[in-house]
């Protein structure tokens, strides 16, 4: 099988730099809207864009939980050489997810005014996050398809593959986006056109693999088993929770800013919010490029082989989340005048130093995110549900009652680093204890 060449490191290496490349083009998708936004309408259709984040978020986490609960099951299969039944949970997998997405789109739009005001949209805001949501929902089936073709292509062996076609997307956003927004002044509209146009296009490269002759997973006739379903979600769940909490983390900063600050605050926790996805991706990007690895290993039965990818998953985030930190900290100025225009001093002044603040949390995500990872890979989904719905959640919305209960609206912007310390002492603990079950 592809997942297994002739060394341990190179093999990491291997999958994990695809993985984490794809991270970053899939947190630039929206990123990209924001930047094209903010120049070519206004900050405030920039803070409608990222009230309306958390949407695309959801799309995202759903695909997620059901790719990486797939892939979990497909590459524990290969390892047991089980080839048959992993091309039928591939085939299932797809269907499900046609449907599901289906669903949402009816939903969404049907519902667009109450989804507005749930994500935090005000009367200044709500006619520009309706137009971006609902040009967005038509295209959720081209969203979830993708993010889980992007995924099971890694673990069929052509993780470079995945990051040639996810770049294609973005590269082609970008283009779309200046056209839609700068060119034609399509404005918020124009912004999220041009991201699902860019991924209904990649949908037809993902499917040149899988009919076409090379790889392994293929499409294939099956009968529906709705046990494999459940399966699937209990091993994806924790991932979906991950990639859901840039999402949770939006909505619980935004619904604060509103309640203590302003509407500037927003803009500024836009520009954060941008920034931490892209770190927090990467750290994604490493448990997921792993995990097809990890979990190959472990059907295999070589336990000592899942501790070293463990170690060296640990080594990388430690070392990629001080990098991340640093360059941010020196750099936190230019960042916010990429989206913040020259005039506007005191906001400036105002993000950079607050985005100086949150950044801290970047030195403790990663170990978090590894650790709920790994347990999805060796299907301990129960401590990886722990781990992810701390952080992604509860430890979150802790964090932010006591800090704005004691600092009012200067504690918002510690939460995300009390939140990640609260929960990296729940991870010790569960790895410790799990690693010694292996």
């Amino acid at each position: 099988m592809k997942l297994e060449g002739t060394s341990l490191k190179r093999d990491f290496l291997k999958y994990i730099l695809p993985a984490v490349v794809s991270q970053w083009v899939f947190a630039l998708y929206t990123m990209v809207d924001g930047m094209f936004v903010a120049r070519g309408v206004s900050e405030t259709a920039l803070a409608a864009v990222n009230i309306a984040s958390p949407f695309v978020t959801g799309m995202f986490a759903l695909s997620l939980t059901f790719a990486v609960g797939t892939s979990t099951i497909v590459a524990l299969l290969f390892g047991q050489k089980r080839i048959r039944e992993a091309k039928e949970v591939f085939s299932q997998n797809m269907i499900v997810l046609a449907v599901l997405s289906l669903l949402i789109t009816a939903g969404v739009l049907a519902g667009l005014e109450g989804l507005g005001r749930f994500l935090g949209a005000t009367e200044v805001t709500m006619p520009y996050v309706k137009e971006y949501i609902s040009t967005i929902a038509p295209f959720a089936i081209c969203f979830i398809l993708s993010y889980s073709f992007e995924i099971l292509i890694s673990t069929d062996g052509y993780p470079a593959l995945a990051t040639i076609i996810v770049s294609i997307g973005v590269v082609l956003n970008c283009i779309l986006d200046y056209l839609f927004v700068m060119v034609l002044h399509k404005g918020v509209f124009g912004a999220a056109f041009a991201t699902g146009i860019s991924q209904m296009i990649v949908i037809i490269f993902y499917l040149k693999h899988f009919l076409g002759k090379k790889g392994t997973i293929k499409f294939c006739r099956h009968t529906f088993c709705p046990a494999l379903v459940l399966r699937e979600l209990r091993n994806g769940f924790p991932s979906g929770i991950t990639e859901l909490s840039a999402g949770i983390i939006t909505f619980v900063f935004n619904q604060a800013i509103i309640r203590f600050l302003n509407e500037d605050a927003i803009v500024s926790y836009s520009i954060i919010a941008y920034i931490n996805a892209i770190v927090v991706m990467s750290m994604v990007g490493v448990a997921q490029g792993c995990q097809p690895l990890v979990s190959y290993y472990y059907g295999k039965g070589e336990k000592e082989k899942c501790r070293r990818l463990l170690k060296y998953e640990l080594c990388t985030v430690a070392a990629a989340s001080a990098l991340a930190a640093g360059i941010c900290y020196l750099l936190a100025d230019e960042i916010v005048g990429i989206f913040i225009s020259a005039e506007l001093t005191e906001l400036r002044a105002y993000s950079a130093k607050v985005f100086r603040i949150f950044i801290l949390s970047f030195l403790l995500a990663g170990y978090n995110v590894v650790a709920a990872g790994y347990f999805t890979a060796i299907e301990k989904s129960g401590k990886a549900v722990i781990i992810s719905l701390g952080r992604g959640l509860v430890m979150l919305v802790v964090s932010m009652a006591v800090l704005t209960l004691l600092f009012g609206g200067r504690g918002i912007w510690w939460a995300a680093l009390l939140s990640e310390s609260l929960c990296l002492v729940v991870s010790v603990i569960l790895l410790k204890l799990g690693t010694g079950e292996n």
